[in-house]
């Protein structure tokens, strides 16, 4: 019997069954940081894919600004989600403990973004010499032409790692900086111009995103409280501003503790598609003839209704996760109910088991059901809001 669930219900169950005991499951810890004092480590993780997070959470020194430099939401939720994921090939979930970036300071971010400029320009912007030190190309190009070179790099992202020892201190033990790399360039020619925009090739992208990790480990490695640990750099590929689909990590290096030379680069191979879509349709055409095959069920319901959306996650050319949304309107509650039970019997009878698939049901009025359906697992779950 298919498990669904009423919002009194489960709110009785994740109270009384799910939430943890604070008072015995969480620890008091030492910090090392200038202020010295109590932290607190949860003892209980929701799940092996995150780490446990010391409390009272630290926002990032360079909170906000990803939120200026990252063109789309879901490029953003991948950013931080997929540079953790990268992570844990060199800091175990069951070893350490995350916090935000805490050692290069949002003033310092806010520089290496800049382009570098030239001593003319220095002058011009009453700069101070030591402050010049943008990562992006110098722009020498003319008033009222194209840019002379794009602007590579969008962002830096920073997520520290932790170790705890026996005597209950809590220290620095490894970092990751993720460098989001613009695959579009979007520029204006005069200040109150048209936004223009220049497609970056990936192999010019790709070079950029090297030549810049090598930089950032140096002046990382120049930070008195970077000079020693495990360093680990990502590249991400952002899309444009107009994507649905989120952008993704392509290659990873590793530093070891108290070096500056990089390990050699590897690959990362993940990618999301859009469900349907020529690009979807031309590299999975399998998947892809299921999704349309689920779709069209979908429709047979509500004969004039074509909303169906998927976004695909593959790691290589397997189909890892698949969240899908419906929007559509509802007359009546059991009509909703009776809409969820009919796609859940289309997931469970169209994917395969070892795909891991959601689907999202909203209407104007807000979201109307969720039903999830975990890899190898028989039951999905079945939320009705």
């Amino acid at each position: 019997m298919r498990k669904f669930s009423l919002l009194a219900l489960s709110l009785v169950f994740l109270l009384s069954a799910c939430a943890p005991n604070f008072q015995k499951q969480n620890e008091a810890v030492q910090t090392k940081e200038k202020v010295k004092g109590k932290a607190i480590i949860p003892k209980y993780n929701i799940s092996d894919k995150y780490y446990r997070t010391i409390l009272p959470f630290q926002p990032g020194e360079a909170r906000g600004l990803v939120v200026n430099n990252i063109n789309t939401r879901y490029d953003l939720n991948e950013f931080e989600m997929g540079l953790m994921r990268i992570a844990q090939n060199s800091f175990d979930t069951d070893k350490y403990l995350f916090r935000e970036g805490q050692e290069i300071k949002a003033k310092t971010v806010r520089q290496w973004l800049n382009r570098q400029y030239t001593e003319e320009q220095v002058k011009a912007k009453n700069m101070k010499s030591e402050d010049n030190i943008g990562l992006n190309p110098v722009d020498t190009s003319a008033a009222g032409t194209d840019p002379s070179s794009p602007i590579y790099l969008a962002h830096i992202l920073e997520h520290d790692y932790l170790t705890k020892d026996d005597k209950g201190n809590v220290k620095l033990a490894g970092v990751t900086f993720g460098l989001a790399m613009n695959s579009i360039y979007y520029y204006k020619i005069t200040p109150d111009g048209d936004t223009l925009e220049k497609k970056i090739e990936f192999a010019e992208m790709e070079s950029e995103g090297k030549k810049l990790a090598e930089e950032v480990v140096k002046r990382a490695r120049a930070t008195k409280t970077l000079r020693d640990v495990p360093i680990t750099v990502a590249l991400f590929e952002q899309e444009s501003k107009s994507s649905v689909t989120p952008g993704h990590f392509f290659a990873y290096t590793t530093v070891d503790q108290g070096s500056s030379s990089l390990n050699g680069w590897e690959k990362v191979d993940e990618k999301y598609y859009l469900f349907p879509s020529t690009e979807a349709q031309n590299d999975h055409r399998d998947d892809t003839i299921a999704f349309l095959n689920f779709k069209q069920d979908v429709e047979e319901y509500f004969p004039n209704f074509n909303g169906v959306i998927g976004r695909a996650f593959y790691v290589g050319d397997q189909l890892q996760d698949l969240n899908i949304t419906i929007p559509i309107q509802f007359y009546g509650k059991t009509e909703g109910i009776g809409f969820a039970q009919y796609v859940t019997g289309l997931v469970m009878e169209h994917f395969p088991k070892y795909l891991s698939v959601s689907v999202s049901v909203t209407s104007v009025d807000g979201p109307e059901a969720l039903i999830v359906r975990k890899a190898n697992e028989n039951e999905p779950f079945v939320y009705i809001y």
